[in-house]
């Protein structure tokens, strides 16, 4: 799926478009899947709108703006499970992280159309921070994403600069990183973008008559320690390919009722 020049272009900009990672078929089965997550979960008392908070917008603005955010997703349908260690996606994993690839936690992202809400600019560290910073995030694309519907949106070689203070731990300062300073990562379903969890990344509203759905799994090397125990969750550590050289047992913190 890539090759030596793709993986360098990843080490030096911190993130990689790569192209019909999965077929028409796995795509619409997992969009059938998102349907029916969406479903039961309207049904259910966990059904939130994930949109941010803060003082990027004016708060009457951000009323009307919806974003439906569910974590791990691979727990409810099986067509992300077989996503998660495809054999595209390992291929691909191996030579970004390494021989050793783990999941850390998968979550769907649903922009509607016309009020599918902003993700301002932020790195993904401040949620679940590691030692070596192997950590990168995979966005599956079920639909295709432009500037219009809101697709993700980079800013090359940010990841050198390492970490950066947040607002709240949530995002950056909307006045000195714009979403417009990013470069638009325009997709088509089955496309997969990869980014490290370092990358300065964000997106902007849909303000199509089109959904912007994606799935997003957070990998990494299982050599690298989390420096908080922050956003642990009963099934994390699934091995993708490889093996963990750290034997430990994965015990959930508490049930939930």
């Amino acid at each position: 799926m890539i090759n030596h020049v793709d993986a360098e272009f990843y080490k030096e900009n911190g993130y990689l478009l790569v192209k019909n990672v999965f077929s028409p078929v796995e795509v619409e089965e997992m969009k059938e899947a998102v349907e029916r997550i969406i479903h039961k979960a309207a049904k259910s008392k966990f059904d939130s709108n994930s949109a941010w908070g803060g003082d990027y917008l004016p708060p009457e603005e951000l009323k009307k703006l919806v974003l439906k955010g569910f974590h791990d997703v691979h727990y409810h349908e099986a067509a992300f499970t077989r996503a998660i260690v495809h054999p595209n996606m390992v291929e691909i994993l191996s030579q970004l992280i390494g021989p050793n690839v783990q999941v850390h936690h998968s979550k769907m992202l649903v922009k509607p159309p016309e009020r599918g809400a902003a993700f301002p600019m932020h790195q993904d560290y401040p949620y679940f921070p590691h030692e070596q910073h192997s950590m990168l995030a995979a966005s599956i694309h079920i639909d295709n994403a432009t500037l219009e519907n809101g697709c993700i949106q980079v800013v090359p070689g940010s990841h050198k600069e390492g970490t950066l203070p947040h607002v709240g731990s949530y995002y950056l300062d909307h006045r000195e990183y714009p979403i417009s300073m990013g470069t638009p990562c325009e997709a088509e379903a089955g496309d997969v973008l990869f980014f490290n969890y370092l990358t300065i990344h964000g997106s902007d509203r849909n303000e199509s008559d089109r959904p912007r759905r994606n799935v997003l799994v957070q990998y990494r090397d299982p050599s690298d320690p989390p420096t908080k125990n922050v956003h642990v969750n009963w099934g994390q550590g699934l091995m993708v390919c490889g093996e963990n050289p750290v034997y430990k047992p994965y015990l959930p913190d508490q049930m939930i009722n």
